[in-house]
């Protein structure tokens, strides 16, 4: 019920095939030596590719056997010939592999420089948002600038307009301490007053009271009467006399109790 999982599979831990030895006699060229080349994972399992290399080689072997003997001027004269045709062909062919080779190499560059493009437009693209990005900060900056201008500009007009005769005004402290929104009370942040840095300077601190050394001693130079209270419990209300009678406050108690009830 239990299974062990390794960490390649079994593709991955397979060995080549196995090609056993073998023994060529004497006078034999056996057509898989022409092949001997090719190994696994280089060509094996045979492709296309290799399939119209092994029908080259059948083509050539049968060429060669078909070769007339050097024995006479005529034999030389058309075997020299045939070898002609043969080289032109192997020219030929070579050639055609040259221009796929080729076609390959331009696609493949042809990919890189589409690749290179597009790299190079994205980083054209991502430098030209960082350099906007950068105009509209300074745009943005500039128009706060201008704004806080413009507000700094609207006080002292105002400022202005209050005292349109120019005189000289002199400091009326009734009349700030009577406006509970004169700098007095209410001191604005931008003349360089904020409230909030000195929030603490009215706070009590008192070593008696922040320390547990200081609640001690506090504890001790306190009375022992003050830390023991004492509460008498009150006397109940006489609502009868001397003489025996009920007060009237005693009989309106009693009639709302039984009303109660």
């Amino acid at each position: 019920t239990l299974g062990t999982q390794t960490d390649y599979r079994d593709g991955e831990a397979q060995t080549d095939p196995y090609s056993p030895e073998y023994i060529v006699h004497s006078g034999s060229v056996p057509e898989i030596l022409a092949l001997a080349t090719l190994t696994w994972g280089r060509g094996l399992p045979a492709g296309q590719a290799e399939m119209e290399i092994i029908d080259r080689i059948r083509e050539k072997r049968a060429w060669e056997a078909a070769l007339p003997p050097a024995d006479s001027p005529s034999n030389i004269a058309k075997r020299l010939k045939m070898m002609e045709a043969m080289e032109r062909k192997e020219w030929a062919y070579r050639e055609e592999e040259i221009d796929k080779l080729q076609k390959v190499q331009l696609a493949v560059f042809k990919k890189l420089l589409q690749r290179r493009e597009e790299n190079q437009n994205d980083l054209d693209a991502m430098r030209l948002y960082n350099q906007w990005q950068n105009h509209q900060k300074a745009k943005e900056e500039k128009i706060r600038k201008i704004q806080r201008d413009c507000a700094l500009m609207l006080r002292k007009l105002i400022a202005k307009r209050k005292n349109l005769m120019g005189k000289l005004e002199r400091r009326d402290i009734i009349k700030e301490f009577n406006d509970f929104s004169s700098q007095t009370y209410a001191p604005l942040s931008r003349i360089g007053f904020f409230p909030d840095n000195n929030s603490d300077y009215y706070a009590v601190k008192n070593f008696y009271l922040n320390t547990f050394a200081g609640l001690c001693d506090l504890e001790k130079s306190v009375q022992h009467s003050v830390s023991q209270l004492k509460i008498k419990a009150p006397k109940p209300k006489c609502t009868i006399t001397k003489t025996g009678y009920i007060k009237k406050s005693g009989r309106v108690d009693a009639v709302l109790a039984e009303v109660h009830q």
